[in-house]
């Protein structure tokens, strides 16, 4: 789930970016560090970068000789998440669908939960579509859902480039709507 890890990454500083005595700025190489997480968004063996929690080290730059770039090591301490099958986590219902329903939670774009993984729960056609339990309990769009993790996929694509993707199950203890779509707990 939520964990510290220290990392190393080389930081570039393209030539243009160094002053007239070659120099940068130590917040300069942190600013390009985090753009560099930014867009790297996630690893598949470490999980989500959520936030740079301390900068331990920046190191001497090298020279790249033939343009004139700088590299910089910096060793920082990073708080990552990482799903994990077993689980359980809450999500907030995105789409529901007959076959079952979308959840987002935290960074993960992508939760599934099936339809056939929600016991005692039907659905319910409408103009806003509900999945209805045996005691009534309601599963629509803006509700919380405490859920366990079913399976998870690590995904690169061109569309998405890199995200996890999970199921969702029901099927447990203590499993189903937290609060409904007005924020009331349930």
């Amino acid at each position: 789930m939520f964990y510290e890890v220290e990392l190393l990454r080389e930081v570039a500083v393209l030539a243009e970016n160094l002053d007239r005595d070659k120099l940068v700025s130590s917040r300069f190489i942190v600013t390009r560090l985090l753009e560099g997480l930014l867009s790297e968004k996630a690893d598949e063996d470490l999980g989500y970068f959520l936030a740079v929690t301390g900068i331990k080290r920046i190191g001497k730059g090298e020279v790249v000789h033939n343009s004139g770039d700088v590299f910089f090591p910096v060793v920082f301490n990073c708080r990552m998440f990482l799903p994990r099958k077993g689980e359980i986590l809450e999500g907030v219902v995105d789409h529901v669908h007959r076959l079952g329903v979308f959840l987002r939670c935290g960074p993960v774009k992508y939760v599934f939960l099936s339809a056939r993984k929600m016991p005692n729960y039907r659905y319910v056609v409408g103009e806003k579509p509900v999945f209805l339990h045996d005691d009534l309990a309601r599963i629509e769009k803006d509700v919380v859902v405490r859920f366990e993790v079913f399976g998870v996929r690590w995904m690169r694509r061109e569309d998405i480039t890199k995200e996890f993707m999970m199921l969702a199950t029901l099927q447990g203890d203590l499993l189903g709507p937290v609060t409904g779509p007005d924020g009331l707990d349930l």
